[in-house]
Formats: structure tokens, sequence, C-alpha cells
């Protein structure tokens, strides 16, 4: 419990009612907690994170276990002394930043600088912005957890390592600017290899074989039913080409079709469990086509606080970050009352389901849900903006649904058979809809499906027509920000906390771009890619960096000693780091000729490597300093210029402008648009 509050004197010798200190990261934070706890409560906002290890240099002793160099961050000074002023007055300071590992080492580092009485200085987590989740946190303060503050050190400063080693080695072998890191360079990595499975893919053909069947007697009013071939003599069907698919057709023009067996089921559809960060991220790209950047800051405001006028400002999610599908008793008492009240008892389990997190799964953490769920999307449209409400919707959806009855089916499926061969009609029926009357999964769900007429065991049934059908099999689709966060969680690489921040700065690096809805590696990133395999396949390694992840849990568990992790670490990736210092090749010093005169001092222009990638460079530099952009080849469809597309970028993405802008403004966002209207058909593949 707080201790009581007393009176002191200032430094002008006015005595003061001393005020109980909160510190937060947010100024949103800071709002909405200030009003639940009231005027003896002053809250302050670090700005997030405040001490880190220095920007221009490695800031570890080696020498002395690891010890890191911590220093104010850059413009978060004035923040600290504020925050510094106002605990030595306070009675007690209350430490209340996000409850995981980068929320505890803020506590700590602010603990540490504002030098407080041990005693004086509390911690309180909580996992939703409400007004009872506050109340009970402050009623039960804690202290800090070191575990999770040495992890997140460990984690800091093994990324500091890695970054701070292996960046310069880039700088000298390719260009200066570049950067690499323990995780980023693994998902790079995962996109580099997909782009070479699409290129490598070689299509193949195979066929499909529906039937259009009749009830006897056939004629035109009969009723007509679709059966797909799915066997042959007990076998799978696997038809390669025509000469396949003609020689049966031929058998079947002389098969009679007969009903072998008819089966009618039920089949339950079970509702998916509340949202972990991973899984809405996907959710919000596939449903609502948000990024993750712009998912987990959307999720970050609707759990921070919003101003809902008579209630003033409140949280409407729990914590965004979390790998646990867990939930609380009191939100689900809550969930089930709403679900009786709205749709009714058949709708609500005699039971609550219970949904079970992956192993490595945070169960400190509750799954991300509203925070009331009686607080229902038409009850806050007003206060949100269009994405925030979308999102909250989502969010609100899968909860409730994952508290309501399994939807259920009733299943047809009927076996014909026509000599040798086997087809199969039949479909489902949504007889009762369950958790689908709030949640739609995207999945399958039919609400009905095509006619089949009454049909008994035994019964002929008559040949309409054969439909086949030619198919050719698909190359494995670019990663989308839904995908490459769905493998990096399978992976074990990275945390909660990390998949937007990894996806963001592979962009802003220029190793990957988007098109359309998917990321495509760049040429730089493929050159990246391809050295740091190359000279260190362990770092960049699938199992080795989930290795680290585990390592991390470890620490925080209290299971492992943060630094003999580092030291495992440290000793064998210095050894290939000198190795790599003379084995790998200088890309820098690869400068290609081309036939292309400068226009400023008439010398020989060079196909060079920078931070973006290759470029054309005077050979005369650093006296002539002129240098362009490489063209896509593509000629500018814009009638009367000659000049040339070339790719351009801005804060939207990728897109290819005209050399000649100013003077000509054409832009385009795909080069396949201007396939539609016959430019560029030639270039556009290669592109």
């Amino acid at each position: 419990m707080p201790p009581k509050k007393r009176t002191a004197k200032t430094n002008k010798g006015k005595k003061s009612t001393n005020k109980y200190l909160v510190v937060v990261e947010s100024p949103a934070k800071s709002k909405t907690i200030n009003k639940i706890l009231g005027k003896d409560y002053k809250v302050l906002a670090s700005m997030g994170h405040v001490i880190d290890l220095p920007a221009g240099k490695m800031g570890i002793d080696f020498d002395n276990g690891f010890t890191p160099e911590y220093t104010v961050m850059k413009g978060r000074g004035k923040y600290l002394k504020d925050i510094k002023k106002e605990a030595r007055d306070a009675e007690a300071v209350y430490l209340a930043a996000d409850p995981d590992r980068e929320g505890e080492a803020i506590c700590w580092h602010i603990k540490n600088y504002i030098q407080k009485s041990a005693d004086t200085v509390y911690r309180v987590r909580f996992e939703e912005i409400t007004k009872k989740a506050i109340v009970d946190a402050f009623k039960n303060p804690g202290s800090l957890d070191m575990n999770k503050v040495n992890a997140q050190q460990a984690r800091r400063i093994l990324d500091r390592i890695v970054g701070y080693s292996l960046s310069p080695l880039l700088w000298g072998k390719i260009t200066r600017g570049l950067s690499a890191g323990r995780v980023q360079s693994v998902a790079v990595r995962l996109i580099v290899e997909r782009e070479k499975e699409i290129r490598g893919f070689i299509p193949q053909e195979y066929w499909g074989l529906d039937a259009v069947l009749s009830k006897r007697p056939k004629g035109p009013s009969s009723e007509r039913f679709k059966a797909k071939l799915i066997k042959h003599k007990g076998e799978k069907v696997h038809i390669k080409d025509r000469s396949g698919i003609d020689d049966i057709l031929a058998h079947l023009e002389k098969e009679r079709f007969i009903v072998k067996d008819i089966s009618r089921k039920e089949k339950k559809s079970y509702p998916r469990s509340p949202y972990t960060t991973s899984l809405m991220q996907q959710d919000a790209f596939n449903k609502l086509n948000f990024s993750a950047s712009k998912t987990m800051r959307l999720a970050q405001m609707l759990y921070e606080g919003v101003d809902l006028e008579e209630e003033g400002s409140v949280g409407l999610i729990t914590y965004m970050r979390t790998d646990s599908v867990r939930v609380s008793d009191e939100a689900v008492t809550a969930a089930r009352e709403h679900i009786i009240q709205t749709c009714g008892e058949k709708y609500c389990p005699e039971k609550p389901p219970v949904y079970k997190s992956k192993k490595s799964a945070q169960e400190a953490h509750e799954a991300i849900r509203p925070t009331l769920p009686l607080r229902d999307p038409e009850q806050v449209a007003r206060y949100l903006n269009p994405d925030e409400l979308k999102l909250y919707s989502m969010i609100w959806k899968r909860f409730i649904a994952s508290q309501m009855q399994n939807a259920v089916y009733s299943v047809l499926s009927i076996n014909i058979d026509a000599g040798d061969y086997r087809f199969r009609a039949g479909g489902a029926d949504l007889i009762f809809d369950g958790f689908l009357k709030i949640y739609k999964t995207g999945e399958a769900e039919q609400d009905g499906m095509e006619r089949i007429p009454e049909l008994n065991t035994g019964e002929e049934v008559d040949l309409v027509e054969l439909l086949p059908e030619q198919h050719f099999t698909k190359a494995p689709p670019r990663y989308s920000d839904a995908s490459l966060v769905k493998i990096l969680e399978e992976k074990g690489i990275g945390r909660p906390s990390t998949y937007a921040p990894i996806i963001k700065t592979i962009i802003d690096r220029n190793y990957v771009k988007r098109l359309g809805r998917y990321f495509q590696p760049t040429e730089l990133g493929e050159l990246v890619n391809k050295l740091l395999v190359e000279n260190f396949p362990d770092v960049v390694g699938y199992e080795f960096t989930a290795e680290m992840e585990n390592e991390l849990d470890d620490i925080e568990d209290g299971k492992l000693n943060w630094v003999n992790a580092l030291e495992a670490f440290y000793g064998p990736f210095a050894n290939k780091l000198e190795e790599a210092k003379e084995r790998m090749k200088s890309v820098n010093k690869q400068e290609i000729k081309t036939d292309e005169i400068c226009e400023l001092c008439g010398k020989p222009m060079l196909i060079k490597w920078g931070r973006r990638g290759r470029f054309i460079s005077c050979s005369g530099f650093p006296a002539c300093r002129h240098s362009k952009s490489i063209t896509t080849g593509i000629k500018c469809p814009n009638e009367g210029c000659e000049g040339e597309l070339v790719e351009r970028k801005s804060s939207r993405g990728t897109f290819y402008g005209c050399t000649k802008y100013p003077k000509c403004t054409f832009t385009v966002r795909n080069l396949k648009e201007l396939q539609k209207n016959g430019n560029g058909e030639n270039a556009v593949e290669d592109v």
C-alpha cells in the first residue's frame, strides 16, 4: 500500500503536500492513468527508453563481464531531469512502464538515475489500463524483476555486438551506411531464399476432371449435379498431361455411373483462440490490409487510452505484445454474460473453452482482448477514427467468438463409381452458426451447397458431360507482412515486440521493397545476404537465432546467467569475424565500366555500389561528383519524352519515375500496369 501523505518543506521554505510520482512511457498513457489515480498522484512520461548504449561506439567492456556503458539518450535528458526533480520530494515513486522486458529495463534505468531510497520505489504492472486494473496494481506494488532486466540487457548487448561488428565489415566490403542485425538479417535471408525458390520454380502441368451427372430419367428438366474425380483403382488420381486426361475420357464414355455409398454426418468447427500479437498482425493484414507497423501503432493507442467523454480516458484493449492466449476469469465471465444477453443461451457453451499457449509463451500476460467485453464496437465507434474502429472491432469479435459455441455443419458425401474410377459429390450445410454469428474465420464456411437430388445406394445416374480442366502448379508466393510474421514465429525468431520493428528496419535499409502487398529483396539485400550467409552461417542461421531467443527466455526465467550466455556466443563469433575480414570479397572495388560518358566532364561512367544499391558514377570522382540511378530500361510512355523510368522511393514505398524529372512528371507504382497499354512489355518481367 502507498505510504500516508505527509507535508514537507520546499526549498523556498513553504510547505506543500507531496504527491506520489508515477512514471510511464507515453503522454497518452499518463493522461489515462492520472484521471484514474486522482490529484494525489503526478504521472510523468519518460517518452520511451531514456538510457541506452552510446550511439557512436560499441559501449561494452568485454574484459569486465560485458559491462555496458549506459548513457542518457539524445533528447531524453529533459524528461529524466523532470522525473528526478519530482522524485526528490515525492513520498513514493511508482514505475509503471509496460509489463515486459523492455518496460522492466526502462524502470530499472529510471530507478538508478533518480537515486532514491529503494524502499520508496515500487514497480507496478497491469495488463490493461482500466480503473480496476490500475487500482489493484497500486494496492499491491512490487519490486523490479532483475531476471527480466538481465534478459533485456543480454538482448541489447547481443544485438549491439552483432550490429556494431558486422556493419563496419559491410562498410569496408560494399559501402558505408549499411547495417546487419542478429534478427533483421535472418528475416532478409527468408525473403531472399523465397525469391530464389520463385526464380527456380518450373511449373508442372496437371489436370482435374468433373463429371456433370443427372438423376434418371435424363432430360432437360432432370436434376443435375457435379462430382469430382478423386481415385483410380483405390489410389489418388494424378493426371499429368493431355494424353493422360484423353485416355481417362475415352474409358469413362463407356462406363456406367453407380452410386456406391452415401454418408451424412455432423462436423464441428471450433472457435479460434483470442489474439496473440502474431495472430493479430496476420489477421489485420489479411482482413484490413494493415501493415504490421500500422497494426501495432493503432493497438498502442487502443491500449493506452481513448477519451470516452463521460467515462474519461479508458484503455480499450489489454496489452498488445503477448504470445499467450490466457484470459482472466473476470473477462470470461463478462464475455459469457454478453453472449447470453445478445445471442441467447444456446450460443454460450456449458463450460468456457480453454486454449493452450505455445511452449515458450509468457503466461503472466493475457491474450489481446477488449478490457470490457460489454463495450461493443458500436458503443465506441464515435470516439475512434475509422482504422482504430476496424482494429478494435476485429479484436472484440475474435474474443467474444472465442467464448462461444462451436459451429455445426451437416456434411454430405456421395461416392459414385464408374468402372475403376471414383467420383465424389457433396458439400456442407451450416445448421448452427455458433461462433460464426460473431466472427468469420475466412475459411470455407458455406451457408448452403449445390443442390443434389435424392439418391440411393446402387442407383445409376446418367453422364451429361465430362469437364476436364488444365492446371499448372504455382510458385510459392512472396512473403507478406502476415506470412513473414507467421514464419518468424514458427521458427522462433524474434518475439511479439520485435515483429513490426524487424519489417520496418529491413525496408528502411533498402534490403527489401514492397511490391503491392508482398516483399521482394533488392539487389543490395541479396548481396548483403550472400556475404553474411557465406561468412556467418550460424549468426544468420534459423536454428541458431531461435536458440538464442530460447536462451533469453531462460535468462528471464532465472535458469541461465546472462553473462555466461554472452560469453558462450562471443568467443566463436569473434573468431569468425577475424576470418571474415580476410576472406570476404570486397565488392566496392568491383567497378564496372559502361558505354556512357559523363555529361559534366566527359569521362567514362562506372557502375558502383552504394547504400541504396547499384548506381552510375563518374570515373573522375571525387573531382567530378556526377552520378545517377540505373534505369529500368523502359522508356517513359509520355509522348515526346526521351527519358527512361528509374526506381525511386517515397514515404509510401517504391515507385518508378522519369529520368527527365522535373521536366517530365510521369510516375507509376507498378511497372506491370504499363503492359495494359503495351508499354515496356518486354522489359517488365526482368525488372
